[in-house]
């Protein structure tokens, strides 16, 4: 696709996200859906763990910082609103998501010091997680679970060390990095989904799973968690053994990854056999790691790389704004992103639209179409 072309399908992409989230808001308003049934956002069923707010919110401060468009802020700043009492939520470790989405870039925006410090205390109580026999985060699971998915939040933690001086967060962080890279990231690059540990003594135990297809296979979203997140800690840390994790991990995705660049669910699902186990694709990873590739680009110190991992971020965002994907032209459908996957094991959001596809396709367009070099 030569760069008009695509520059067109993006903007064209993104206009189309502004109108369903639209929709949603005035359709349910206050509401954080995290996955669609039959491509529809309202629906009862179980949730597992309610984690994605911020991807919704974000949304919004994406639109109103690419379009300037006052409406935007204006509803960005209320859904966020809506999220700051979770700044004391304890039972979570998705506070970076909630939070690194909303109150940072308010506060990017305002340099309003009580925005600052509703991040701070996220990031703060982010690390009471910590468990010292172990050197982890804990999951929402217990204090024996370390969850890949972590990689995501623990920025948030690093961002109030910076922000504050505070080298005791600035520990918590750096460890719970080098403890996921040496017990879940394997020396070739893929991911296991939770390590197990003692918690009497901090043994590592075994590897283990909840969304993927087994203890030991590499779970897609896990994977380009980890991808993304080791490039967000690096940028926080300044320290390249981070970097260099989420190289390896690029490396797996992208000598692993079909060739319309849209994973399946499982990089060891057996794809002769039918979805939900078998031939299931899962855009969402796809675009959480094609805007972490993008982001890795910006760092990697090799131009030949980082064209590499720039040309991978593009082939499969050029596939999930084709109509395979992207749901403009699927009637009714009220979600952006279709076929994403939530939880197989548990069948919640299977093949359907689910919120962090939502926010990371559109950060990922919006890094295509506003970085320097970004539609190269």
């Amino acid at each position: 696709m030569n760069p008009t072309d695509r520059l067109d399908r993006y903007t064209a992409a993104l206009r189309f996200a502004e109108r369903q989230v639209a929709r949603l808001i005035e359709k349910h308003p206050d509401f954080f859906p995290i996955y669609t049934v039959q491509g529809r956002w309202h629906h009862a069923g179980q949730l597992w763990t309610d984690w994605t707010g911020g991807f919704l919110a974000g949304m919004m401060w994406q639109f109103h910082r690419r379009t300037g468009d006052a409406c935007w802020r204006e509803r960005a700043e209320h859904y966020s609103r809506l999220l700051e009492h979770r700044q004391h939520d304890r039972n979570v470790h998705d506070l970076g998501f909630i939070f690194l989405n909303t109150y940072r870039p308010w506060y990017q925006l305002t340099g309003d010091p009580r925005l600052h410090a509703v991040l701070i205390q996220a990031g703060r109580t982010l690390a009471m997680r910590f468990q010292e026999r172990g050197q982890y985060l804990c999951s929402f699971i217990g204090p024996e679970s370390l969850f890949i998915d972590i990689m995501m939040n623990v920025p948030l933690i690093l961002y109030a060390a910076n922000e504050t001086g505070d080298e005791e967060l600035r520990r918590v962080a750096v460890a719970h990095c080098r403890t996921t890279r040496e017990r879940i990231v394997r020396p070739d690059g893929s991911t296991a989904h939770e390590g197990i540990f003692d918690t009497g003594t901090g043994e590592f135990l075994r590897e283990s799973t909840h969304q993927g297809l087994s203890a030991h296979s590499a779970w897609a979203r896990g994977l380009a968690w980890s991808l993304y997140g080791y490039s967000q800690v690096y940028e926080l840390s300044g320290l390249e053994e981070f970097r260099e994790v989420a190289e390896r991990n690029a490396g797996y995705w992208l000598s692993h990854l079909p060739e319309d660049g849209v994973p399946y669910w499982d990089f060891d699902a057996d794809l002769t056999q039918p979805p939900p186990y078998g031939a299931q694709k899962e855009s969402s990873a796809g675009a959480i790691a094609a805007s972490g590739l993008l982001h890795l680009a910006q760092q990697t110190p090799s131009p030949e790389q980082a064209e590499v991992y720039r040309g991978a971020a593009l082939r499969t965002l050029d596939a999930l704004v084709s109509p395979d994907y992207l749901a403009d032209s699927t009637p009714d459908w009220e979600g952006i992103l279709k076929h994403g996957v939530y939880h197989t094991e548990k069948q919640l959001g299977v093949d359907e639209s689910v919120m962090w596809g939502e926010f990371f396709l559109v950060e990922a367009l919006t890094r295509a179409v506003t970085l320097p070099g970004g539609m190269r």
